[in-house]
């Protein structure tokens, strides 16, 4: 593909390739389909970047020329479609509410490609912001740059051998770990839940250790504050308000505290999320400033015939591009929203509708852009509450509608306007997903010398292809299945989709008029004081306490935390030991090299696995014992975890030690 740039010195290595791109985009189809799955039935989806690059690696090995930066422009199409999987989290609410009773191809498939072309323009201004300018930790961009690094074989055949030693073993592990659960003989989970002086009527909590190695790996790589911060917001939930919403209540203890954590404390958690998000916007008024700035001068650079001194690492797709393909993407989207307002029913105000929808569409995409960008670059794409985003995108959505449209139009276009809310707030999530991801990828590329213009061409190419393939694969699901509070849907047999529930809920009530704002308000509180304590904190050097990560850890289910918890222990504990090795610095770098081979493994076999359970028509279809063994299974299951753990730990440790050169 021609280069909008002159060519540099070292312009002749292969990167943005045609089969580069073509295995990206088959990667995508099987990604996408695994993470439309698992994202409806459990409510979690999984990163990509890493799987893709290990099977790029694998499969361009076999080629003659290929190269690191190829394999990062294979990894980058898969991820970025990867991750529009994400809108799942808001398309079903119209089928649940029973305004759509399918996914209609075009429609779905405009608001994924434009959403998603969308996230891709804002995220280049905000690469100088968020990853040039940052000292960001970005996980998985970093797991996915080492992977890359050790599969090139870099100067140091040793180092390479080993670092290839930690992820095969890792993604073996992780993966068969994975496979093992999925016979129930080994449970999944360590979960219990109990009353607080043991009364039948006392305050009720609980928790619940996922035995994911996955999560455990990204643990180790967000660090031991940001897991600090999620173990506090854990405890605010779980330790606290949980019980105090539950004192009195008698019945099934896990049930009630599920369901006062679900129908209450997480609205404290999106509090949280969305001050949190806020300040943060605020925080990075003056990085995204300076980097539009700096996209401006490089622009005029290249106008000036100057781009030969730009360097390579730093050319982006020219902004004067950027901003004319954000003008041109508003087109479609207006006329998008047009026709879905003149069919619900909401014709008499389609041009107020229009216009507000297209204004919040282009401010709010690029505010969530900057949020979400933020927060993958904190904890990791992966762990990033984009559900939480999603909040703040479908109540502000909903509170403009409820004020300026609704006394304009008969009572009974309530639905019509909750539907309308839900369908603007799908085009901004789609921006959302998509920048989460995407600026994990350029930092990848940044870590690999690539090219940062031929990078975003082939975001552009991977948000395509997931548009292509999430519709029907969204519909196939709807067919089979049905989604939790469907009109005819089969609650035993039906996807939960939580995340799309709560949105939906979100928007009724806020249109409605019955949303619990006093929730809302003390998690805003929560967040103003953890703001504070970060501040104090950041100024004492020692350490910090990111407000964003605390809400997460209200919002998200410790089903999805602790883990990371316990995995951010895990890593300041081996990073300590590694400082008394002959080469503390490289020892450390294989703890990175193992938690990337821990998320490959598990992402790899849980794409297996779903394709499994959807062709099977099986929720367990690889179980070797029924319910009967569960204890069992749970003590099984979790000493072999913690052996397993200490054991990987141990071995990097010896093999760390053991480099050349060791005294």
């Amino acid at each position: 593909m021609s280069s909008p740039f002159p060519p540099s010195a070292d312009e002749q290595r292969l990167e943005l390739t045609v089969r580069g791109l073509i295995l990206g985009v088959l990667i995508t189809v099987v990604f996408t389909a695994a993470n439309v799955y698992f994202g409806l039935k459990a409510g979690l989806t999984f990163a990509t970047s890493i799987p893709a690059a290990v099977i790029s690696m694998a499969v361009l090995r076999g080629f003659k020329g290929a190269t690191i930066q190829e394999n990062n422009i294979v990894q980058t199409v898969a991820s970025s479609a990867g991750t529009l999987s994400s809108i799942i989290f808001v398309l079903p609410g119209l089928i649940m509410i029973g305004w759509w009773q399918g996914f209609p191809y075009w429609t779905s498939f405009m608001i994924c490609a434009l959403g998603g072309i969308l996230g891709v323009m804002y995220s280049i201004p905000l690469r100088r912001a968020l990853v040039t300018n940052s000292d960001l930790p970005y996980p998985e961009g970093v797991a996915c740059a080492e992977v890359l690094k050790v599969g090139a074989e870099g100067d140091d055949p040793s180092a390479g051998k080993q670092g290839l030693l930690a992820i095969v073993w890792g993604s073996l592990v992780s993966a068969g770990f994975a496979v093992v659960v999925a016979t129930q003989v080994f449970a999944g989970e360590v979960a219990k839940f109990f009353r607080l002086g043991g009364r039948e009527d006392g305050p009720a909590t609980g928790f619940n250790f996922s035995l994911s190695f996955a999560l455990l790996a990204v643990g180790h790589l967000v660090g031991l504050w940001v897991g600090v911060a999620i173990l506090v917001g854990a405890l605010i939930a779980w330790a606290g308000f949980v019980p105090s919403l539950t004192s009195g209540v008698t019945g099934e203890t896990a049930a009630i505290a599920v369901a006062a954590w679900k129908t209450k404390v997480r609205f404290i958690g999106a509090g949280t999320i969305g001050v949190a998000a806020i300040w943060t916007l605020l925080m990075l008024a003056k990085p995204v400033f300076t980097g539009l700035r700096s996209a401006m001068a490089a622009s005029r650079a290249r106008k000036g015939d100057a781009a030969g001194a730009l360097p390579r690492t730093e050319r982006d797709i020219p902004i004067g591009i950027v901003g004319l393909i954000t003008l041109v993407c508003m087109l479609p989207i207006g006329w998008l929203l047009a026709d879905f307002g003149n069919g619900a029913g909401l014709s008499s105000q389609i041009g107020l509708l229009v216009t507000g929808g297209v204004v919040y569409v282009l401010l709010m995409s690029f505010f969530v852009a900057a949020v979400c960008g933020y927060m993958a670059g904190l904890i990791g794409s992966s762990n990033s509450p984009l559900s939480g985003v999603g909040i703040l995108v479908v109540i502000g959505a909903a509170l403009m509608l409820a004020l300026a449209v609704k006394p304009l139009l008969p009572p009974e276009s309530t639905k019509a306007l909750v539907a309308f809310a839900l369908f603007v707030t799908s085009v901004v999530f789609a921006v959302a997903t998509i920048s989460n991801d995407n600026l994990q990828d350029l930092k990848t590329g940044q870590l690999v010398d690539a090219t940062p213009w031929r990078q975003q061409v082939a975001l552009i190419v991977g948000v395509v292809a997931g548009a292509v393939v999430i519709p029907p694969i969204l519909d196939l699901l709807n067919k089979a299945y049905g989604f939790a509070g469907a009109p005819g849907a089969d609650a035993a047999r039906a996807l939960a989709a939580p995340q799309a529930a709560l949105i939906s809920a979100l928007a009724q009530g806020v249109i409605g008029g019955d949303l619990p704002w006093n929730l809302i308000g003390i998690g805003a509180g929560i967040g103003v004081v953890c703001i504070v304590i970060d501040r104090v904190l950041r100024a004492s050097g020692s350490a910090y306490l990111p407000p964003l990560a605390v809400g997460l850890g209200i919002y998200l289910p410790t089903s999805s935390t602790l883990m990371v918890v316990i995995g951010a222990v895990a890593g300041w504990w081996f990073d300590k030991r590694a400082e008394l090795t002959a080469r503390p610095a490289a020892t450390k770098q294989l703890g990175v090299l193992l938690a990337s081979g821990l998320i490959v493994g598990e992402s790899l076999i849980g794409i297996v696995l779903s394709a499994i359970v959807v062709f099977s028509g099986k929720d367990a279809p690889l179980a070797l014992v029924g319910p009967g063994f569960g204890d069992a299974a749970v003590w099984l299951g979790g000493l072999a975890f913690v052996a397993v753990g200490i054991a990987l730990y141990g071995w990097l440790l010896r093999l760390g030690g053991s480099r050349p050169g060791r005294t």
